[in-house]
C-alpha cells in the first residue's frame, strides 16, 4: 500500500512540474494564436466600457453609430453599427473642408473685381460700373470701402452708366435642394450667391445683424443694422415697457421678401437683443451697400444711371479688386463656428474650378470624388449640400474615420487639423463648437473634433489621445432621438478613449 501511494505521489509531482514548465515556456514566448487572444481581451474591455454607455436611456429608440480606429494604423479596434448610413449633420462640412483642401489648395483666394466698359473721361466714368462677385464669404462693408477709395484714387467722381452686380460666377439657385422652409430666414440658412456681404469677421455671408435696444424717448425699441442697408424694411411693431418687466423680442425675415419683423416687449433698462437675418437675394444686397460705399468716398451716379444685375463683358477693364484670405484661414471660423455658408460657397467654387459649373450638382461630384479617393465606399454615402443641413446625407461612421485617417498623409493635413474645435479651450476662435464641452483631465486640450447638430441628430468625429500617449480616431453619430441632448454620452465615450489604457 505504501508503494502505491508513494507512485502515486511521483506521478502527481511530475504532473504538475510539466504543467509550470509549460506554462513558463508559454508566457515567455507566446504564440500568435496567443497574441490574438490578449487582443481580442484589450478589444473587449473597451467594447464593454462602450457598451455600457449606450444603455443610456435616452438612446431608447435612437441608432448609434461608431467607430474608433487607431490613428498611425487605421486599424478599427471598435464599431457598433459601424458600417450603417447614417445621417452626418454638420460632420459632412469634414468632407467639404477635404475636398477644398485637395481641390482648391490651402493657398486659394477668392476676389472682388470692380471692371468698366467704359472710358474715363475727366472725374467722369462714361459707361457701366461693374461689381462682379466670384464667391469670396468674406466680404466686408470695409472692404467695399477700400474699393470705392481705389477708384476715388483713380480721378472718378462722377459715373455716367448703370451701377450693375455681377453674379454669374455661380449658378442663380440660392437654397441647396433640401433646406428646411424654417430654417430660411436665419444665418445657418442664407442665401449663396456669387456676389454678396458678411456683416462682421464671423463672415455669415449673405446676413444682415439686427440689435434691438431699449429707447428712452419713444414708445418703440430702438433698431440698428450693421452694415446699415436700405435693402432690407424693418418693421417695428415693439413696445418699450416699465424698468423690471421681462423682454420678449422676437427678430424674424418675412419669407420671400425682405421685411424683417421685430416684436415683442423691450423694458427700459433691457439688455440688447441681437440675431443675424438672411438677406433675400444677397446679391442686391452687397450692390446695396457698395453704393454707399461710393457715395461716402464722393462718387455720384449721374443722369439716367440704375442700379441693376448682369454679366461682365469679357473685354471689360478691370479697374480695382480684392482677394480673399487663404483658404487655410478661412477654415477656421468655417470649421470651429460651423459655418453653413462657407460650406455651399465651397461646394459651388469646386464645382466652378474644376466643372466651370458653380452649382450644388457639380460641387458635391467634386467631394464625392476626393471622398473615394480618400478610402470612403462610393456604395455607403449619399451626399445632398455641403454643410450637412440637409436630412438626406447619409455616411457610415466606419467611413468618416477612414476618411479622418486617410487625410493624415495629405500635405494640407495640419491645415484640416488646426480648423477643428479644441475640447474646453475659452477662445471663441480656438475651442468653437467644443470650448464649453469635455472640459478637465484627460480631455481639454486634447479631443480635436467637429460638432453636428440637426433636430433629433447629434454627431461628434475627431482625434483623441489616450494617456499612454496612443492617438485614436473616433466618430459618433447619433440619429433618432427624440428629446434632451445626448452630447454628454458622446462625451463620455470620447473620455472612455482618453483614458483607455491597454493591458
Amino acid at each position: 500500500m505504501k508503494a502505491i501511494k508513494a507512485n502515486v505521489a511521483l506521478f502527481l509531482f511530475v504532473v504538475v512540474m510539466s504543467a509550470v514548465v509549460i506554462s513558463t515556456t508559454n508566457g515567455e514566448q507566446p504564440h500568435a494564436s496567443e497574441e490574438n487572444a490578449n487582443a481580442e481581451e484589450t478589444a473587449g474591455s473597451l467594447e464593454e466600457q462602450i457598451n455600457a454607455l449606450l444603455k443610456n436611456e435616452r438612446l431608447d429608440g435612437a441608432v448609434t453609430g461608431i467607430s474608433v480606429r487607431k490613428a498611425d494604423t487605421g486599424e478599427e479596434i471598435y464599431s457598433h453599427d459601424g458600417n450603417i448610413q447614417l445621417h452626418p449633420a454638420s460632420n459632412m462640412k469634414l468632407l467639404t473642408a477635404a475636398a477644398a483642401l485637395e481641390t482648391l489648395g490651402p493657398n486659394y483666394q477668392f476676389s472682388t473685381e470692380v471692371l468698366t466698359d467704359g472710358v474715363v473721361k475727366g472725374k467722369v466714368l462714361q459707361g457701366n460700373l461693374y461689381l462682379k462677385g466670384k464667391g469670396d464669404p468674406t466680404l466686408l462693408k470695409e472692404d467695399l470701402d477700400q474699393l470705392a477709395s481705389a477708384l476715388k484714387e483713380q480721378g472718378i467722381s462722377k459715373i455716367k452708366g448703370n451701377l450693375i452686380g455681377d453674379d454669374t460666377w455661380y449658378d442663380d439657385v440660392r437654397l441647396s435642394l433640401d433646406l428646411n422652409w424654417s430654417d430660411e430666414p436665419y444665418y445657418t440658412g442664407a442665401q449663396v450667391s456669387a456676389l454678396t456681404l458678411s456683416p462682421n469677421e464671423d463672415y455669415d455671408a449673405g446676413t444682415v445683424i439686427v440689435e434691438v435696444t431699449p429707447n428712452k424717448n419713444g414708445d418703440q425699441a430702438k433698431v440698428k443694422l450693421t452694415p446699415h442697408t436700405d435693402y432690407v424694411n424693418i418693421i417695428n411693431k415693439t413696445e418699450m415697457v416699465q424698468a423690471g418687466q421681462s423682454k420678449n423680442i422676437s427678430i424674424e425675415r418675412e419669407h420671400g421678401s425682405n421685411n424683417i419683423i421685430i416684436e415683442g416687449q423691450m423694458p427700459a433698462d433691457g439688455s440688447i437683443s441681437r440675431s443675424w437675418a438672411s438677406v433675400w437675394e444677397p446679391t442686391g444686397y452687397a450692390l446695396d451697400v457698395f453704393k454707399q460705399s461710393l457715395e461716402e468716398n464722393g462718387i455720384s451716379l449721374i443722369g439716367n444711371s440704375e442700379v441693376t444685375y448682369g454679366a461682365t463683358p469679357e473685354d471689360a477693364t478691370l479697374l480695382t479688386s480684392k482677394d480673399s484670405m487663404p483658404l487655410h484661414e478661412l477654415l477656421v471660423p468655417f470649421m470651429k463656428l460651423s459655418n453653413n455658408g462657407h460650406a455651399e460657397v465651397l461646394v459651388k467654387e469646386m464645382g466652378r474650378v474644376v466643372h466651370k459649373e458653380g452649382s450644388w450638382e457639380k460641387g458635391l461630384e467634386v467631394i464625392e470624388d476626393v471622398a473615394i479617393s480618400l478610402g470612403v465606399d462610393e456604395s455607403h454615402i449619399l451626399l445632398r449640400d455641403g454643410s450637412g443641413m440637409s436630412h438626406k446625407n447619409y455616411i457610415p461612421a466606419s467611413d468618416l474615420t477612414q476618411l479622418l485617417y486617410a487625410v493624415q498623409d495629405r500635405e494640407w493635413y495640419t491645415h484640416l487639423e488646426h480648423s477643428l474645435p479644441v475640447a474646453g479651450a475659452s477662445e471663441r476662435l480656438v475651442g468653437g463648437t467644443l470650448r464649453n464641452r469635455l472640459k478637465g483631465e484627460p480631455t481639454e486640450g486634447n479631443v480635436i473634433a467637429k460638432t453636428g447638430s440637426l433636430t433629433s441628430v447629434s454627431t461628434l468625429s475627431g482625434y483623441v489621445t489616450t494617456q499612454e500617449g496612443e492617438k485614436f480616431i473616433f466618430s459618433i453619430l447619433n440619429n433618432n432621438f427624440l428629446e434632451g441632448s445626448v452630447n454628454g454620452i458622446q462625451d463620455e465615450i470620447v473620455t472612455t478613449l482618453a483614458e483607455y489604457q491597454f493591458d
